[in-house]
């Protein structure tokens, strides 16, 4: 394997075999992973601007082999699979790949007991936790589930805790492995954490987008007092211009009418393909060939003036949502109340 190669983390070589596998293959294998490993992939898939060939075939003959080298040791044992891959690749090829095998087979993410407990449960367990504490739970568990106890839990830490979470970067492995402890004794169980980076707007944003609009409404309110540009950044993450695909028609319809067509064609420039045909199919045709023309006479533009057109489009969506004029998707699961 090549220099650059060996120096990816397994997260960026997940991110860059996503993006070797194409959409259609890769939808089916991300789908089965926990939601924070999702999150992470996602996030280098979106930051990957680049990949060289050689390295994408590297990073694929790695996978097919090391999950063969797992059903090897499936079907027959370690030595099974060691005689079989030194046939086949030889004995330091045959080692590497098992050395890979079991370090993935061993890898344990904390907070796995927290992962599969009932969410009014583990509400109850850690509602009178330091809210640093219950921030930093919140951080390792599923969105939807984080979304639940974060509703749960007293108005008077709760949006205590959210800030905690949004302000979170990284966290001692010690620090970790301790709280996991002592959660994990009064769920009357023990599993060990490794070292991950937690936390920040990211995870806040994937909880919020699955809690209910009152939790949501609190919580940013309270942010603003507190911190008013990380509220609005927060905002900012929740809701982007390429998000208007998942709108109703009817709502793209009443957005439109409050956009100005200059910043409609600016945005455009920039956009994704099947965003703009859906701007385009819910303006008359007329108008659509207006806008494709004022789009392509414009020439270029720079990206920096693309994303202000953006970002005012994104704010009239985000008010209209608050107004109750459209409607932008939420888990709205309900809230746990005890």
């Amino acid at each position: 394997m090549s220099q650059a190669a060996q120096t990816l983390t397994g997260i960026e070589k997940a991110a860059i075999l996503f993006i070797t596998l194409g959409p259609d293959l890769s939808s089916k294998v991300i789908k089965l992973l926990p939601e924070s490993m999702i999150e992470k992939i996602t996030f280098e898939i979106a930051n990957i601007t680049q990949v060289e060939p050689l390295i994408k075939d590297e990073i694929l003959t790695e996978f097919i082999e090391t999950q063969r080298a797992s059903q090897y040791i499936k079907e027959g044992g370690l030595d099974y699979a060691r005689d079989i891959l030194t046939k086949a690749l030889g004995s330091k090829k045959a080692e590497e790949i098992l050395m890979n095998s079991e370090r993935l087979a061993q890898k344990r993410k904390p907070f796995a007991l927290a992962r599969k407990t009932d969410p009014i449960q583990l509400l109850k367990t850690i509602v009178n936790e330091h809210p640093q504490t219950i921030a930093l739970i919140l951080c390792f568990l599923q969105s939807d589930k984080a979304a639940q106890i974060l509703s749960g839990l007293p108005e008077e830490i709760k949006s205590d805790v959210a800030y905690r979470i949004a302000t979170m970067n990284k966290t001692s492995p010690k620090v970790i492995k301790q709280v996991e402890q002592i959660l994990d004794k009064k769920l009357s169980n023990v599993l060990e954490g490794n070292f991950e980076a937690y936390g920040g707007i990211k995870t806040l944003v994937d909880i919020l987008n699955s809690a209910n609009r009152g939790t949501e409404k609190s919580i940013l309110e309270a942010l603003e007092q507190e911190d008013a540009d990380l509220a609005e950044e927060i905002k900012d993450s929740m809701f982007v211009f390429e998000d208007i695909i998942n709108l109703d028609n009817v709502y793209i319809q009443r957005v439109l009418r409050d956009v100005d067509n200059s910043d409609l064609a600016l945005a455009l420039k920039g956009a994704s393909k099947d965003v703009a045909d859906l701007i385009f199919a819910n303006i008359s045709k007329r108008a659509a060939e207006t806008l494709k023309e004022d789009i392509e006479f414009m020439g270029p533009v720079r990206i920096t003036a693309v994303e202000e057109a953006q970002h005012k489009i994104v704010g009239i969506i985000r008010r209209l949502d608050e107004t109750g004029e459209i409607i932008i998707s939420r888990g709205d699961k309900g809230e746990i109340v005890i």
